[in-house]
């Protein structure tokens, strides 16, 4: 039996895992966690064969919390089920040693297969993701600007690109606005750019986010 842990902070979308798990004999939804927090304390009570996990979760983010699975539950297969599918994004949960990434939309067939797939020791995308995946031959040999940032740090650029201020920013990530200020200005530094206009152009120049016509 594969026991699983989804970590998401929807209801809808855990109560819909629930559910498509129910119907398969070899897989179980062993328990649930909302968000990082939870996720943390559940790994301490019980040992899991897969971990679904979202990556836009309330306080610490999802790439946070894989940085530490990373280095404590190697044996745990990860799978990402995400909205994203920004080539930058794909490419960090990879390097932090996820073996599936998984779009939201994908089909309860393809999330019993993915599972199936990393439990045995495979690696699994959907085609959403590998479609994205066949840019990254396009990128330039070397380390680009946004890839020496944290994952924080990576995260919070990316609400600054989006066009969010610091105060809005730190409601959505449950952290101070000093503390968003602070994270701002070590992405300028580290990105050598000025303010949140050259932010905003970095990004789409970069393709970290996109732009809706």
């Amino acid at each position: 039996m594969i026991k699983v842990l989804v970590v998401d902070d929807h209801p809808l979308i855990r109560e819909g895992i629930r559910q498509i798990l129910a119907k398969i004999n070899d897989i179980i939804l062993e328990d649930e966690a909302s968000n990082t927090s939870e996720c943390k304390r559940k790994l301490r009570d019980k040992t899991y064969d897969v971990i679904l996990l979202d990556l836009s979760l309330p306080g610490e983010s999802g790439l946070e919390l894989l940085k530490e699975l990373n280095k404590k539950y190697k044996d745990i297969k990860i799978i990402i089920l995400s909205i994203h599918t920004e080539i930058d994004i794909i490419k960090r949960c990879f390097k932090l040693g996820v073996s599936g990434y998984i779009t939201k939309e994908a089909a309860p067939e393809e999330l019993i297969k993915a599972i199936r797939n990393v439990y045995l020791g495979g690696k699994y995308i959907n085609w959403k993701i590998a479609e994205t995946l066949s840019s990254y031959f396009k990128y330039e040999n070397g380390e680009l600007p946004h890839e020496k940032l944290s994952e924080r740090e990576y995260e919070v650029s990316l609400l600054l690109a989006s066009g969010k201020t610091n105060k809005e920013i730190a409601v959505d990530l449950s952290l101070s606005e000093k503390t968003i200020s602070t994270y701002r200005q070590r992405i300028l530094e580290k990105l050598n750019l000025k303010n949140n206009a050259e932010i905003i152009y970095y990004a789409i120049k970069n393709k970290l986010i996109k732009i809706e016509l």
